[in-house]
């Protein structure tokens, strides 16, 4: 697979050490369409790093994402102690809440409820809140009497940064089921656009971890599948990117 060009040259020109790979967590959010399904993704601003490609909502995880009432087995699936687990997959919901305003809890009396909408001036000004860190997800389900729905998380695949990278991250990707009446909207401040699309959609720039997810998450025709499909992925072992440098300077990447 081809690199962009920015990319292309921050490869050619490495010599060493890479920078350490920070714990971050990406979501794949789904919803039903006619007989399958879409996927949300975001075209990530030009300022940014990764500037001008499509990419789903995440980031780094926070020292305050650290759910409390989620299932136990977390651990063996990401791969990572018990205390790390948890503020992964705390920093899968939280991004998701800052960056399309899916809050993915419900009532802790009714363990299979969810949220219905987060849209409302008082929502947002929570979810404002969360994301200026003056406020941390397990406060806010706390006050408002609810507790993370981790089940609607799906642990997909895990992906190193190559080396070149000058940020470089350690992204456990999820997939994650839409709660019925929620909408996702553009509230990330790191967006310069937001689509649904099929997962077969091929004509979108996008690094190779996303497109490797969607391509992936395509060959399942539909989201029970991709439920099933989740249960037999290996989510705890890193998979790294291999960089080769041709003679005339093009840069290649070898996904695992």
């Amino acid at each position: 697979m081809q690199l962009p060009p920015a990319m292309s040259q921050r490869a050619r020109e490495f010599t060493g050490p890479p920078a350490e790979a920070r714990p971050a967590a990406t979501v794949v959010l789904l919803r039903p369409h006619d007989d399958s399904f879409q996927v949300y993704v975001l075209r990530r601003a030009s300022t940014m790093v990764f500037g001008g490609v499509y990419a789903f909502p995440g980031g780094v995880v926070d020292p305050s994402d650290s759910p409390s009432t989620i299932r136990t087995d977390w651990a063996e699936r990401l791969g990572v102690p018990d205390e790390q687990a948890r503020a992964v997959v705390g920093a899968a919901a939280r991004e998701l809440f800052e960056e399309a305003g899916i809050l993915l809890a419900g009532p802790l009396a009714e363990p299979d409820r969810t949220v219905t909408s987060t849209g409302t001036d008082d929502w947002e000004a929570d979810r404002a809140a969360v994301a200026r860190r003056e406020l941390t997800m397990t406060d806010l389900l706390a006050h408002r009497g609810l507790r993370l729905r981790d089940d609607l998380l799906l642990p997909w695949a895990r992906w190193i940064t190559p080396d070149f990278e000058p940020r470089r991250y350690d992204t456990w990707f999820f997939a994650a089921l839409l709660p019925e009446a929620q909408t996702a909207r553009d509230v990330s401040g790191e967006a310069e656009g937001t689509a649904w699309i099929t997962p077969s959609a091929g004509d979108l720039p996008m690094l190779p971890p996303t497109r490797r997810t969607l391509d992936e998450i395509a060959a399942c025709p539909t989201i029970p599948d991709v439920v099933a499909a989740s249960a037999h992925r290996d989510a705890a072992t890193p998979l790294n990117p291999r960089i080769s440098v041709a003679a005339d300077g093009q840069v290649t990447v070898h996904l695992p």
